[in-house]
């Protein structure tokens, strides 16, 4: 896949796309549906995006809400064949743009694409004054194809990144995994911690969550990829998610215990899937009580990937 931050001046052979358009936080079913839509033989298969996200942009003050980074959307449209990402940069002068004057300059004149699907609930231009039934007219105007897309459901839920927050927030990762066709995942670098895990027979990998939506805290049942280096590959684990409330500490991060593995982690990437919500934070009367309780999670956690 070819990836794009800069669409001032695109090669010709990224020009002629058949592509999804929208923000594809989560990448859920109701995203891939776009996606199949605008699988064509006849052309490579793209994605328009914005980055950050909109919402980062009008309400810069609200809490963290996003599924994924940049990165990881990358990765997971990468793995469900996307040929062309086109990250367009959401900035105030996007936002002044009209309707006519996004569909001319960025999806007709920058990106050159051949067909354009979007949801039904599409808005773009200054004020959102544009919806997919005024993009469908610019488009016959501008000389590009555009399909609407309906929105989803699944088992009477609408699939939307809205319900999938509040199911994360449930602990509720299979409704998550459910609406998203995938496993949630949380990805990013290893960081140096205060490897406390290390002394209690538990060496766990640190991750940030910075500008993520945060799951409920708690222990989870997960599912880890190590994306680079020389442990390479899948691995099952037990994750704790939260402050650590024993040590006092109040800035979330996620920490990974892999099954089965001895090696160093520290710099890599990891990609790690949410399967089971198995408890909620708890403090302890010290060290044994934790090991134990660590042990019992460990168990809990082998029987759920089983």
């Amino acid at each position: 896949m070819r990836r794009f931050t800069d669409i001032s001046k695109l090669p010709d052979n990224a020009r002629g796309a058949s592509a999804a358009l929208g923000n594809f936080d989560g990448v859920h079913l109701g995203h891939q549906h776009v996606l199949d839509i605008a699988r064509r033989p006849d052309a490579p298969l793209g994605v328009v995006t914005f980055e950050p996200h909109p919402r980062q942009v009008f309400a810069p003050d609200a809490p963290p809400f996003r599924l994924m980074n940049a990165e990881a959307r990358a990765h997971r449209l990468e793995k469900l064949g996307v040929d062309l990402l086109f990250e367009v940069p959401f900035n105030t002068a996007l936002t002044q743009l009209s309707p006519r004057e996004f569909a001319q300059q960025i999806l007709s004149d920058k990106l050159g694409l051949a067909h354009v699907v979007t949801g039904s609930d599409f808005r773009f231009g200054h004020d959102r004054a544009g919806d997919a039934a005024m993009l469908s007219e610019l488009g016959d105007a501008l000389g590009f194809e555009v399909t609407i897309a309906n929105l989803m459901e699944t088992d009477g839920t609408q699939v939307s990144s809205t319900r999938i927050r509040q199911a994360l927030s449930d602990g509720d990762p299979a409704l998550a995994a459910q609406l998203l066709g995938h496993l949630h995942r949380i990805e990013g670098p290893v960081l140096h911690g205060e490897k406390r895990g290390r002394t209690l027979g538990y060496p766990t990998a640190n991750m940030a969550i910075d500008g993520l939506h945060p799951p409920r805290f708690g222990v989870y049942a997960v599912t880890v990829e190590v994306q680079d280096g020389p442990h390479k590959g899948s691995y099952g684990g037990v994750a704790s998610l939260g402050v650590r409330p024993m040590f006092g500490e109040n800035v979330p991060n996620l920490e990974t215990f892999l099954f089965d593995f001895d090696g160093d982690l520290y710099g890599r990437h990891l990609s790690v899937g949410l399967v089971a919500y198995l408890r909620g934070e708890e403090t302890f009367d010290g060290l044994e009580a934790l090991i134990a309780q660590m042990d019992r999670d460990s168990a809990r956690a082998r029987a759920a990937l089983a």
